[in-house]
This record gives C-alpha cells, structure tokens and sequence, in this order.
C-alpha cells in the first residue's frame, strides 16, 4: 500500500489501525482526547518504520547491502568474510538479497534475543539464514537475525527460487541484524563504522578470474 508517495508494508498499516483503534477506544472511554495520544503517535511511528522505498540496484558482478544500517564488523570466520550490518529502529527494515542466483537453502534457527549489536548475537540469536547460488557458481550466506526488541523474522522466499540482486526477500521487526558471509571470490568494499543502504551500496565485487 502507498500513502502519501509512500510504500508501506502491510504489517505497519495492520499497526497503524489498531493503535488508531486504541486510541479512539481511550478517548471514549476515558472522556480525555489527550488520552489517545500515545496511541496515534504509535500508529504514526508504524507507518513511518514499516515504509518500503524503491532502491536503485547497481549493475555489474557485485554483491549489495542486504540492509540499511550501520557496518559493526568485517571479519575473517571459517574461510569466509562476514560482514555484520546493524539495523536500529529508525532504519528500513525490509531486506534484500546481496546477490542474483538461486535460493539453495533457507534455514530457520531458534535461539537467543540477545542486543543485535553484540558480537554473540552472530551465532546465538534466533535467525533465519538464506544461501543463493550465483551465476558463476559463488555461494553467498546470509542472516537475518533477531535482536532484544526484534522477535519476528519474515523470510518470504524459499528453496528453489530464482532472485534478482537487491530483491526484497523479507522484514526484521523493531531493529536488529544482518550478516553477509562472502568467500574470497570476493573483495570486500565496506569497513566498520560505515553506513549503508539496502540494494544500493556495494559491499563486495567479484574478482576477475583468468
């Protein structure tokens, strides 16, 4: 849905009218207009924190953010790079695929709600990890993964599926994290502290082989 020249996904409209619900319940039953208040600017915040921008996906071998954020860390773990993307709640919260290819696994992992910006919540937090195969054969892991506030992960794609670079592939709730696990077929282009954007920044290019 577009309010305004804005995409919103459809969770935040279900938020947005069900706090606006709440609110003209509190002011009836109350008999204080005051009292909706909270209520209307929760349903405001969700509209704005549920928006869904179009992005302009680069061209060419490359591999993109997969979230807006902030870059926390870009480290050497088990042969591949990862690079960890911290979301908080003032950031778009739908993601994307880094790369084209095609959808091999997705897999659901219970577990922790530790502060997404921890070094643990890497392998401890609840996640849901996608691997897509690329064109040339390169298999690029990533996480979306759940914070203290975050406890709803939505991955809407599945094995099997074909995606384009920047592609949306689900929405993280109320800030959180994701890691990109690239192998050295790649060379990595952002560093710690960095901000970037989902489907536009380039985080890593494809090496010239031969």
């Amino acid at each position: 849905m577009t309010i305004g020249g804005v995409r919103i996904v459809a969770d935040g409209i279900w938020y947005a009218l069900g706090a606006a619900a709440g609110g003209a319940a509190a002011a009836w039953l109350t008999g204080i207009p005051f009292a909706a208040a909270p209520f209307f600017i929760f349903a405001a915040f969700s509209l704005w924190f549920f928006r869904d921008p179009d992005r302009q996906v680069p061209p060419g071998p490359v591999a993109v953010s997969p979230a807006d954020g902030k870059v926390m860390a870009v480290k050497l773990e088990h042969g591949r790079t990862r690079i960890s993307i911290f979301l908080n709640v003032f950031d778009v919260h739908v993601t994307r695929t880094p790369v084209a290819g095609r959808v091999t696994k997705v897999e659901y992992r219970p577990g922790r709600f530790l502060v997404a910006s921890k070094e643990a919540a890497s392998e401890q937090n609840e996640q849901s990890i996608m691997t897509v195969r690329t064109e040339n054969g390169s298999e690029v892991v990533f996480k979306q993964i759940a914070g203290l506030i975050a406890r709803r992960i939505i991955c809407r794609k599945q094995e099997g599926d074909t995606l384009q670079t920047g592609e949306r592939i689900g929405l993280m709730k109320f800030g959180s994290r994701m890691d990109v696990l690239l192998g050295d077929e790649w060379k990595i282009l952002v560093r710690p502290g960095q901000r970037v954007s989902a489907g536009t920044t380039i985080i890593a290019s494809l090496r010239r082989t031969g």
